[in-house]
């Protein structure tokens, strides 16, 4: 039984992606920042899909110190229990903010949880996947090719715009999966961004207000339910082959933003090694 862990698992795209999984028989391990709602989410889980197996944990991904906490119990029962194997980390939490917020390591939120979070995941999890020669997910946008990485105040502390900071993080997880395509894909890692579309969740009412809350409220409305772009990721896991191409929408090949390039990459993966204070190394198969 193969293994996917998935951030963001308690609500939203990630929830669904869950329930996707456990239908196609995959081991899922769940991350959620609440204790309450990962305890509730395995249980609706576990009572819809009484044969499979689920897991879930609790972290607050926005800290770069629980993340590494998070990491080593999630690693350990990976070990223990799917033989030190990894098949797929799903990069999906997210948050969208109103305001310049930032975390307790002082990185703006957005930039912090829709990217830094997942490079820092990946980071510790890359050995469990580097054994199964795994596939990283990050839930991207549409959105990414609308922008240009903001180099030089990358964490917007100057004419903070709520929208452009979504987007360049959007555009962060598709370099993201570009360099770690470029690393690793000789050991059989790949990686991926999803397009879910417009999807009616409640990302962009949480921790907001003013207009933000206000446009998402009426925007949403029109977005399709979780579970339609949920398949899309269960398919990229599903797939026996690695799907060749980087960006997807509903299971099917889309062209990214050509700022989703080897240059802007391996700056972006420069900083990000900076600002979480790691450095990735070399595998070995």
């Amino acid at each position: 039984m193969k293994t996917v862990v998935v951030t963001g698992a308690t609500s939203g795209i990630g929830f669904a992606v869950c329930r996707e999984l456990l239908r196609e028989g995959f081991f899922v391990i769940g991350i959620g920042r609440s204790d309450e709602k990962c305890a509730n989410s395995k249980k609706e889980l576990s009572e819809s899909f009484p044969d499979c197996n689920v897991e879930f944990f609790t972290a607050d991904l926005m800290r770069q110190s629980e993340i590494k906490v998070l990491a080593d119990k999630v690693g350990a029962f990976i070990t223990k229990n799917c033989n030190g194997e990894l098949h797929a980390l799903i990069n999906n939490a997210g948050c969208v903010r109103s305001w310049y917020t930032t975390t307790e390591d002082g990185y703006e939120q957005q930039f912090a949880l829709n990217h830094l979070s997942s490079f820092l995941l990946t980071y510790y999890l890359l050995p469990f996947l580097n054994k199964a020669g795994g596939r990283v997910i990050m839930t991207s946008s549409r959105s990414h090719k609308m922008m240009k990485i903001r180099w030089k105040d990358i964490m917007f502390k100057k004419h903070y715009n709520p929208l452009m900071v979504y987007k360049q993080s959007k555009l962060c997880n598709m370099l993201f999966a570009y360099a770690l395509n470029d690393r690793y894909s000789s050991c059989g890692i790949s990686a991926y961004g999803v397009d879910p579309g417009l999807v009616n969740t409640d990302i962009g009412q949480k921790q907001t207000g003013g207009i933000v809350k206000f446009v998402w409220s009426m925007r949403k409305k029109h977005g399709v339910l979780p579970e339609i772009p949920a398949k899309t990721y269960a398919w990229l896991c599903l797939q026996e082959e690695n799907p060749p191409a980087i960006y997807y929408y509903l299971c099917r090949e889309q062209k990214h933003s050509k700022q989703v390039t080897r240059e802007n990459a391996d700056r972006l993966f420069r900083l990000s090694e900076q600002l979480c204070g790691i450095k990735y190394g070399r595998l070995v198969k």
